[in-house]
């Protein structure tokens, strides 16, 4: 089946993140229009078509380059348009109501996953644990010396567990009330929860992911995530940061997702 091109309306489920800018007052306080529809979610959306079309095989063998663009905001109409695509690939970009494009894409089916990510066994965090602020030197520590790893489990009692705000609106393979598997909004926010349980920022912006899933997620299933810096520099006033973040399941340490996420940690100031 062939992807298609589909509409609906942006929802920002992130609006009480600690992240606060997801938040209207904090995200005008930035230039921005109001509170930003997190960057995995507008990722779910581009991912949104190849469910669809491409079933269990996406969930098992998809693999997605998505950048973020500019901002979508909540309420906002958007269409995801299928650009170019054939059996086992396409490029997709989402364009909101005023003819943005907020975010682009490609996503393709894999045959294998090489190398494998292994699992190390890093120590959890715990909700006693002490978080640095995200400075270039604290950033550079982490670089050298390790992170921790998140604990996490996928059902519906996650704010993430939505990416659209009425869950009949979502692929049905992923609808927590019909048992449905982790999607995208879901598996790529873990990689930024477990960057802001290792530094504190606030606030802060997802730019790309880099990501291919191995395993589809079961509801009620536990997840390790394990995370490690691989890259920091700075451009126009900002600070990024490069992560490599690999999911694996909790009891038998199979991995669910291999993945990257760049993103800003440390916005210039707002008055800049």
């Amino acid at each position: 089946m062939s992807l298609q091109n589909w509409q609906a309306t942006a929802f920002n489920p992130a609006t009480e993140s600690s992240n606060q800018i997801h938040s209207d007052e904090m995200a005008k306080a930035y230039g921005f229009r109001g509170g930003l529809v997190p960057g995995v979610t507008i990722s779910s959306y581009l991912m949104h078509p190849a469910t669809l079309a491409w079933g269990n095989d996406w969930l098992t063998r998809g693999c997605a380059d998505i950048k973020i663009l500019n901002p979508l905001y909540d309420g906002t109409n958007f269409e995801v348009q299928i650009v170019s695509s054939s059996d086992q690939k396409a490029n997709v970009r989402l364009i909101d109501a005023d003819g943005t494009v907020n975010a682009t894409g490609t996503l393709s089916l894999a045959n294998d996953l090489n190398p494998e990510p292994i699992y190390r066994g890093d120590p959890l965090i715990t909700v006693n644990d002490e978080i640095s602020a995200a400075t270039p030197e604290n950033m550079l520590t982490l670089q050298d010396n390790g992170m921790k790893a998140l604990g996490i489990s996928w059902d519906d009692s996650h704010r993430m567990a939505f990416y659209l705000r009425e869950e009949q609106d979502m692929a049905i393979l992923h609808q927590p009330s019909q048992s449905g598997f982790a999607h995208g909004a879901f598996l790529l926010g873990i990689t930024n929860w477990v960057l802001a349980g290792n530094a504190y920022m606030n606030p802060w912006v997802h730019l790309q992911t880099k990501s291919q899933f191995v395993r589809a997620v079961e509801y009620a299933t536990d997840l390790i995530a394990e995370c490690a810096v691989r890259d920091l520099f700075s451009k126009k006033g900002h600070d990024f940061v490069d992560v490599e973040v690999n999911i694996f399941e909790a009891d038998t340490h199979a991995p669910v997702m291999s993945s990257t996420l760049r993103a800003i940690y440390r916005m210039r100031p707002a008055s800049d």
